[in-house]
């Protein structure tokens, strides 16, 4: 999948919803998708994938997360590879978990790889970067001082 920067043109059909959340998220008004049953998913969603319940509601993403796990990428796929060394985490947000390029540890907006730059229950804002490679757009967390 492209982005809309990377293509030129409008997002494709397929990242309509995404790229609307992403929008959202840098704006700092980012939402998950929640049915009646609380079950949270992420855009572009029609029905919840845990119940299938249609009746699908916007509501606000919490302002901090929990780092549930995280890993250090050194070997990275060819549209992060001017990225790397990299962490990914995954981190909890109310009803839904998010995937993201932690960021702004150091005082160069890189992360500190070989320290305790990041741990599992570490509090993390959400917002949208850059890839290093080819500038497309991701979810990267920020660590919240404690």
């Amino acid at each position: 999948m492209t982005d809309e920067a990377e293509s030129g043109g409008s997002a494709p059909a397929a990242n309509a919803g995404y790229d609307e959340w992403l929008d959202a998220l840098a704006a700092e008004e980012g939402y998950a998708l929640v049915c009646p049953e609380g079950h949270g998913s992420l855009p572009p969603r029609r029905v919840c994938p845990e119940c299938g319940a249609s009746d699908l509601s916007e509501e606000p993403l919490p302002a901090e997360g929990t780092v549930e796990t995280y890993t250090v990428v050194h070997v990275p796929s060819p549209r992060f590879s001017d990225d790397a060394p990299y962490v990914t985490a995954v981190a909890q947000f109310g009803p839904v978990r998010l995937t993201g390029v932690v960021r702004e540890v150091d005082g160069d907006g890189g992360v500190d790889v070989d320290g305790d730059a990041i741990e599992v229950g570490s509090a993390v804002e959400a917002g949208v970067g850059e890839r290093e490679t080819d500038g497309g757009r991701i979810v990267v967390f920020r660590p919240m001082e404690t």
